[in-house]
């Protein structure tokens, strides 16, 4: 890398860090704007994307983490639509925390938005935070990964490998509620994760660490017929999303399994495997992509 792009590089990150370091502190949700939100909210999720969500009844009457995968690139409809379903089953009684990756929560106007409907940044310091307070929260731990899949991978469950939600949930003493769910990959088209773009670019800008992603997922959909999605570069299409809730995966609270190997990797196993169980379930019931 050039000392220009070194300096533009730092510039960015350092702009990055002010940001999600606001963002780390506690924000209650705006309750005006998400009152205001609501009557367009619904009916989105119920004509737009006609969401179906089962399991309810699994939800533990405790604090939980809630795990699962998001799809349809930087636009992950199958997530906004799981956090807005759960605010309403429990009519305010329980909020669900939803997470968001440093670069969206530090954009200017959109990371804005985000704290203001109560997102919170994908780290320990903010969900343990949050979980102390008696609030759930819910992470995608495959993040970029699960989101920038190809469509071709749609129905997969891909956490990424990463076992830090596990260790979180050993840390908070808290129940896993993984979530399975399908259609939200139908609301656009990623012809390509882009891999090989992003190790081109990083070469020259290092974006891969700005951006703390490794995919520069190139799209199909509108209004653009092709184009490479860092931030939204697209409407999401009208496709059906199901969403099923799992039964809770109970985890040791001993501390000291934070540092077991061999326990973490069996807990993230039996999530992932029984997210891919649910995914498969619900994929079969899919007729057509984006009709469902």
């Amino acid at each position: 890398m050039s000392e220009h792009g070194e300096q533009e590089h730092n510039l960015i990150q350092r702009l990055i860090n002010w940001r999600v370091g606001a963002a780390m502190e506690p924000h209650p949700p705006n309750e005006t704007l998400m009152k205001l939100q609501q009557p367009l909210v619904d009916a989105l999720e119920k004509y737009y994307f006609r969401v179906e969500i089962d399991g309810w009844e699994r939800v533990p009457d405790r604090t939980s983490l809630v795990i699962g995968v998001h799809s349809g690139g930087a636009l992950t409809m199958d997530a906004w639509t799981l956090v807005n379903a759960w605010q309403k089953h429990f009519d305010g009684k329980r909020f669900l925390h939803g997470t968001a990756h440093d670069v969206l929560l530090a954009s200017p106007g959109l990371g804005d938005y985000f704290r203001a409907v109560g997102v919170i940044a994908a780290n320990r310091r903010s969900v343990t935070a949050t979980l102390a307070r008696g609030e759930d929260v819910v992470v995608w731990p495959g993040g970029e990964v699960d989101a920038m899949r190809s469509w071709a991978k749609r129905d997969v469950a891909t956490l990424g490998g990463r076992t830090g939600f596990v260790k979180q949930a050993i840390r908070s003493g808290v129940p896993i509620v993984p979530v399975a769910t399908v259609g939200g990959h139908d609301t656009v088209f990623v012809l390509s994760e882009g891999k090989w773009l992003a190790n081109a670019l990083d070469k020259v800008l290092g974006l891969k660490k700005t951006l703390r992603g490794s995919n520069l997922p190139i799209i199909a959909g509108f209004p653009f017929p092709l184009a490479v999605e860092i931030l939204p570069a697209h409407v999401p299409l009208p496709a059906k999303i199901r969403t099923e809730l799992l039964d809770p995966i109970e985890v040791d609270d001993d501390p000291e399994r934070v540092d077991d190997t061999a326990y973490v990797q069996k807990i993230y196993d039996q999530v992932r495997g029984e997210i891919q169980a649910g995914m498969d379930r619900l994929a079969a019931k899919r007729t057509l992509p984006i009709l469902g």
